[in-house]
């Protein structure tokens, strides 16, 4: 298989060599085999270091208590504490409110700004953004740093800058926003860059562009070899012509792919953003463009993970290689059990819920288990009679049933080109005697 590690296969030739034959009583050489292990993918957490929610603000409890809740339990479940997550992929919108009207990088463009319309996160920038939320998100990853290796991608809301189009103004009479932009990466970077404490000097950290907004990680499984890249908002073209080369630096990696917005809840990319920065800025790409310059042109890539449409998504695609590309979105910053029980009904908040991805690969029918799992009730959504009665409506899927929403968030995907792509797991040794 070309992802396994070769090193114990050439000790155990050599010592073979040298002992000579073997005996009837010797130990067999042990199988290359990943084993089966689980990625850890959280979604949006904004809601939960928003300054607004906390109980300094006002409000009835501490929401990024629940963020620490995650950090703690993938820490206590990961490989490095004696568990099975190998690997924590964070994808985008760590926090919610920004710092600047216009970064100086698109100001000396000469882009122009307007105030934006909208939301209370959108009106204007916040000391908060960098005073709180960002200092709080660091600490959560202080609980995971040193315990496996993990990725952060910049989403729309970890920008320093959102600014509306002077020639495209909001309407409010038409409820549009008009068009925004993102730009500027300072907090970003201040928090998780590639020469921050979490990532300087760790072997597993094998790239990064952009001061660290895009990031690439090599984790293993086993004696599997897996190659993960993180790409910022609408990469750019430098970031997805740094991310080919990448792939071209491991080459025969089987390779996951995390961004901020890429699917919608329909399953297709998803075009409806605000911003959808390909519109001002002709560096920038959308998750179409994405797919047609990137994704689809790496048959290495097997797997894309997003999310910033609040719900989930699934749907496969045919890379130009003929091999499939599973691509999965899971957003759960609008679920508010957690606030409505404790008297703040409609915050939205995220009560605890990740994604978990268990791999199984070593067998003739390699799948990954999507299971969704809250960390604040201890559940698996499938162990919460309440599940679609609290979720299914905000989620925007109320026209389904409640066995059928919760399939969306509990489902298998069957990897069946996955051997042919990447190669098959040695076969068990044959039984003594036979």
């Amino acid at each position: 298989m070309v992802f396994y590690r070769n090193k114990l296969k050439a000790g155990l030739a050599l010592l073979a060599a040298l002992a000579g034959p073997a005996s009837a009583g010797a130990a067999e050489a042990p199988r290359r085999t990943c084993g089966e292990f689980r990625v850890a993918m959280i979604p949006d957490t904004q809601n939960y270091v928003d300054y607004r929610h906390q109980k300094w603000s006002g409000f009835p409890f501490d929401a990024v208590e629940q963020f620490y809740g995650q950090m703690r339990w993938v820490a206590e479940n990961s490989a490095g504490a004696g568990g099975d997550i190998a690997f924590a992929t964070h994808v985008g919108d760590v926090w919610q409110h920004y710092s600047e009207w216009m970064d100086p990088a698109h100001a000396a463009r000469g882009f122009k700004w307007i105030p934006n319309g909208g939301s209370e996160v959108a009106m204007s920038p916040k000391v908060h953004a960098r005073g709180f939320e960002i200092p709080v998100a660091v600490q959560a990853y202080q609980l995971v740093a040193g315990k496996l290796p993990f990725s952060v991608v910049p989403g729309n809301h970890d920008f320093d800058a959102l600014w509306t189009d002077p020639a495209h103004p909001p309407q409010p009479e038409q409820e549009k926003a008009g068009v925004r932009h993102v730009g500027g990466l300072t907090g970003f970077r201040s928090a998780f860059s590639d020469k921050s404490a979490f990532f300087a000097g760790q072997p597993w950290y094998v790239g990064s562009h952009d001061g660290g907004a895009d990031s690439a990680q090599v984790f293993r499984a086993g004696q599997c070899r897996f190659l993960h890249i993180g790409l910022q908002y609408h990469a750019p073209d430098a970031s997805l012509a740094w991310a080919s080369a990448m792939i071209d630096r491991f080459p025969g990696l089987p390779t996951i792919v995390s961004t901020h917005d890429y699917l919608g809840r329909d399953g297709q990319r998803n075009l409806k953003s605000n911003p959808r920065n390909s519109i001002l800025d002709p560096l920038d790409n959308d998750p179409e463009m994405m797919w047609d310059e990137f994704v689809s042109r790496h048959d290495q890539i097997f797997l894309v993970l997003s999310g910033h449409v609040g719900g989930q998504g699934f749907s496969i695609d045919t890379n130009r290689s003929g091999g499939k590309v599973y691509q999965m979105m899971a957003d759960y910053q609008g679920r508010g059990q957690t606030a409505k029980d404790a008297g703040a009904e409609g915050s939205d908040v995220g009560d605890g819920w990740l994604r978990l991805l268990t791999f199984r690969l070593d067998t003739a029918k390699p799948s990954i288990d999507v299971r969704t799992f809250s960390t604040h009730y201890g559940k698996y959504a499938s162990e919460l009679p309440e599940y679609a009665g609290w979720y299914k409506a905000h989620d925007g899927q109320g026209d389904l049933s409640d066995a059928d929403y919760l399939k969306r968030d509990e489902f298998t995907i069957e990897l069946d080109d996955f051997h042919r792509r990447f190669g098959a797991p040695d076969a068990p040794p044959p039984k003594r005697g036979s």
